[in-house]
C-alpha cells in the first residue's frame, strides 16, 4: 500500500463529511433561521429605550395583580426559560390556570400569542394575565390608580410616552411590558450557529436528529425562526391522544372562532429552549422530553419512532438552547399611601 494511501483515505471522509455537512445545512436554511442578536423594530416602529427600561421595572412588580403577589415573571420565569415549570400556573387565591404557561422567550417571532391564538400580539397579549380572574385579577382602573400612586412611575411614564396628554394608562403599561418582551430573545444556540458554518456546532446524533426532524415531517408545523409558533393545527392529526394529555374540556382554538373545525386546534409550540420548558403541551402533564417526541410522532405524523429516532430528535432539540436573556432584578419604587391596597 502507498504511504500516502491512508492519507488520501482521510482526506476523501473528510470531504464526504463536509459534502454532507453543506447539504444538511443547506436543506435546513431553507427551512429555519436563526435568532438574530436583536430586536430593533416591532410592528414597524423602533424599540423605544425607555419603554423598555419602564417594562422591565412593571414586569417584576407584582402590584399590577390585585393581590400585590403575583408578577408576570411569577407565570414567566426568567431563570428557568420563561415559562414556571408547574402543569398549569398557580393564580390569584391559589386558582390553577387552564393551561401549561408558554414561554416568553423569543415569543416576538410568533404569528399570535397564547395556545390559541387570541392575542395578535405581545402588547394585546400583555392586558389579558392582568385582568384575567385566574391569574393576576385585577382591572384597568385599579391599574391606572396603581401607578398613578407611585410618582417616580409617574415620571417614568411621562418619560416612556412623552407624546401622549395621558401618559399613565392601562394601554401604556402594555405597551411598556411588550417593548420588554421585545428583548427577551436567545441568540446563538448550537443549532444557530450550525446555520451559520460551524460544523461543530452539532455533534453526530443532533445532526441525525435533525435530519430526521424535516425527514418525518416536523417540521409542517415547527418552522421558522422560532421553530414553531406561527400556524394552527389539530392536536391528534392521525391518532387523538389520551384524555390526561388531550382534554375533553379544552377545545383549543374552537373558543376564539366558534368554528367547528377549530375543535382542539392549537398554535404549533416554538421549540426554542424546549429542552429548558417542561412539562410539555398545553395540558402540562408530560415531564419527559422524549415522550413528548415520541407522542408527536405517533399523534400527529402517525409513525411510531424507534428508541434511537427519538433519542435523536431529542438531541437535536436540546441544541436549540439559546444564549439566556441576562436580566437583572430591578428595584422598584414604593407604594404610598394612595396605593390600593392588596386584596
Amino acid at each position: 500500500m502507498p504511504r500516502y494511501f491512508p492519507a488520501l483515505v482521510s482526506g476523501l471522509m473528510l470531504i464526504t463529511h463536509i459534502a454532507h455537512a453543506d447539504e444538511l445545512r443547506d436543506r435546513a436554511n431553507a427551512i429555519f433561521q436563526p435568532v438574530p442578536d436583536q430586536v430593533t423594530e416591532v410592528r414597524g416602529q423602533a424599540v423605544n429605550k425607555d419603554q423598555v427600561i419602564l417594562g422591565h421595572k412593571l414586569w417584576f412588580d407584582p402590584r399590577l395583580s390585585s393581590s400585590h403577589v403575583i408578577s408576570c415573571n411569577s407565570c414567566h420565569n426568567l431563570s428557568i426559560g420563561g415559562s414556571d415549570n408547574v402543569p398549569t400556573s398557580i393564580g390569584h387565591g391559589w386558582q390553577k390556570g387552564p393551561r401549561n404557561s408558554p414561554t416568553v422567550l423569543n415569543a416576538v417571532f410568533n404569528a399570535a400569542q397564547f395556545w390559541d391564538g387570541r392575542a395578535k400580539d405581545l402588547q394585546e397579549q400583555a392586558k389579558g394575565p392582568v385582568q384575567a380572574s385566574v391569574e393576576m385579577n385585577s382591572t384597568p382602573e385599579r391599574v391606572e390608580a396603581t401607578l398613578k400612586s407611585i410618582p417616580a412611575y409617574v415620571s417614568e411614564f411621562k418619560k416612556a410616552f412623552p407624546g401622549d396628554k395621558e401618559p399613565v394608562s392601562f394601554d401604556n403599561m402594555a405597551y411598556a411590558l411588550e417593548a420588554f418582551e421585545v428583548s427577551l430573545t436567545t441568540p446563538n444556540s448550537p443549532f444557530d450557529r450550525f446555520l451559520k458554518g460551524d460544523d461543530k456546532a452539532l455533534d453526530a446524533q443532533q445532526k441525525e436528529g435533525l435530519a430526521l426532524f424535516m425527514d418525518a415531517g416536523c417540521i409542517a408545523c415547527h418552522n421558522g425562526v422560532n421553530v414553531g409558533g406561527q400556524g394552527y393545527f389539530p392536536f391528534g392529526v392521525i391518532k387523538k391522544p389520551g384524555a390526561e394529555i388531550l382534554p375533553e374540556g379544552d377545545k383549543g382554538r374552537f373558543a376564539v372562532t366558534q368554528t367547528a373545525n377549530d375543535e382542539y386546534v392549537f398554535r404549533a409550540a416554538p421549540l426554542r429552549n424546549v429542552a429548558l420548558t417542561p412539562p410539555y403541551f398545553h395540558s402540562g402533564e408530560v415531564w419527559d422530553l422524549e415522550q413528548a417526541v415520541a407522542i408527536m410522532g405517533d399523534s400527529q405524523l402517525g409513525r411510531q419512532l424507534k428508541g434511537d429516532e427519538v433519542k435523536a430528535i431529542t438531541a437535536f432539540l436540546h441544541s436549540l438552547t439559546g444564549d439566556q436573556p441576562q436580566v437583572a432584578y430591578p428595584t422598584l419604587p414604593a407604594s404610598t399611601a394612595n396605593t390600593p391596597k392588596p386584596e
